[in-house]
């Protein structure tokens, strides 16, 4: 007998899209079997003839803020408004909470935070920074999934940046370890002070892609010496992508994929984030990245602040707060894109569900398969919203969203065979899941 059993005339299991009923026993799956297979006397939810069974997504790239700033994010408006966008798994940056994840106490501090108050399932990122190599084997062995470092000034002064010689030596105690280091590649060389003003151009302009190329050159350099590996997060700049390779992987973000920077607003500082939004070919070279495999995930960088920080008062660049909140909007926002390009569900599964799980080494999660847990999003897939920042379930009600059309509506969304309602979600650490 199982508890529970998913009839669904769509669902996205075994890289494909199938008709299937899904069972579950004790929170995980047991079995994908045909959509007429007799259920017993099992539960039976009936997914609708407009909606697709996905495997929850799997968000490697959130800043929570808590403890510390948590009037930027909380662990509990960050997790509802991720379990809103049918995630049911985030890994959580360690930067802008304070302290940072830069020692296992301060990992203990975090995990505190998150404890009893998460909607969805939570592990933590380690923090690579000036003088703390001697504190990544502990992190390691405490469970975080790897670590993250900056190459330039992260914006936040507890967290400082690595080196050339640092970026080295904290590489070599990564390539020990095994354990991945994952990078804010710009070149500080290349980036001049933003000019003040409403003028989107003059900070585009201040971050050119070269920043991004040059840094991520450098970390291939150092992967290369250490045997190492590393992994570059939001990336924007296609001009990088001759640079990846298997030990220089790379992740790109919706708002790369869904605006253009001919399109962002004088004075619209909400679409402020580091690296920048570029142009509509940029775009366009990203989406065939994806499509021809050499980006394998999309992941939100969730990173909101308060609306003061933004700077709404006077539209200037130079001084609102970079990062974008969208956790619970990645998912239309992807799929708004892919389904105009001639992707299917199957694509989007695999960029925002499998492709992140296996960089982190998540073994029961991201996909529809037995012995995964039942992570389950219920997903309409041409149903269409207009986004109502103020509707979103983040702390804050800003987002480079608000007022476009979307396509896509999740339904509901499911932690281990249990529809989200309530703050149950586990912590994890590295190879726990």
């Amino acid at each position: 007998m199982t508890d529970l059993v998913f009839r669904a005339r769509r669902c996205v299991a075994g890289g494909a899209e199938i008709a299937a009923c899904v069972r579950v026993r004790d929170g995980r799956i047991v079995s994908v079997d045909p959509f007429d297979t007799p259920v017993g006397d099992s539960r039976l939810v009936e997914v609708g003839q407009d909606e697709v069974l996905l495997p929850g997504l799997v968000d490697t790239h959130v800043h929570v803020n808590d403890p510390g700033r948590a009037e930027w994010e909380g662990f509990p408006t960050a997790t509802r408004a991720a379990a809103a966008g049918g995630v049911t798994t985030i890994i959580d940056m360690p930067l802008n909470s304070v302290p940072p994840t830069t020692d296992v106490r301060a990992l203990e501090i975090k995990q505190a935070a998150a404890r009893g108050r998460s909607f969805v399932d939570v592990g933590f990122w380690g923090g690579a920074v000036p003088g703390n190599a001697g504190e990544l084997a502990a992190l390691h062995e405490a469970g975080v999934f790897g670590f993250k470092c900056f190459l330039l000034d992260s914006g936040v002064e507890e967290f400082g940046h690595l080196g050339p010689d640092e970026l080295v030596g904290h590489l070599r105690v990564t390539a020990e370890l095994d354990a991945l280091m994952i990078a804010h590649a710009e070149d500080a060389a290349a980036i001049t002070p933003t000019p003040p003003g409403r003028a989107y151009a003059g900070f585009l302009a201040s971050r050119p892609a070269v920043a991004e190329d040059n840094a991520i050159a450098a970390v291939a350099k150092a992967v290369a010496l250490t045997g190492a590996r590393a992994h570059i997060v939001h990336l924007s700049s296609a001009d990088a992508l001759p640079l990846l390779s298997d030990r220089v992987t790379a992740e790109t973000c919706p708002h790369y994929l869904t605006f253009a920077a001919e399109d962002v607003p004088d004075g619209a500082t909400e679409f402020k984030c580091c690296p920048p939004i570029r142009d509509a070919a940029n775009r366009d070279r990203l989406w065939q990245a994806l499509a021809d495999g050499l980006i394998s995930m999309i992941v939100s960088d969730h990173s909101p602040c308060t609306p003061e920080l933004k700077r709404f008062d006077t539209g200037d660049f130079a001084a609102a707060w970079g990062g974008i909140a969208s956790v619970q909007l990645g998912l239309p926002a992807v799929w708004t894109g892919a389904a105009a390009r001639g992707h299917s569900l199957v694509d989007v599964v695999g960029w925002m569900a499998v492709g992140p799980a296996e960089l982190v080494g998540l073994r029961h999660k991201g996909r529809i398969a037995p012995g995964f847990d039942a992570d389950l999003c219920v997903f309409a897939p041409d149903e269409e919203f207009t986004v109502d920042a103020a509707a979103l379930h983040h702390r804050n009600p800003v987002t480079a969203y608000h007022g476009t059309t979307l396509r896509g509506v999740v339904r509901s969304t499911w932690l281990r065979g249990d529809p989200v309602g309530e703050p149950r979600g586990e912590l994890l650490e590295r190879g726990s899941a």
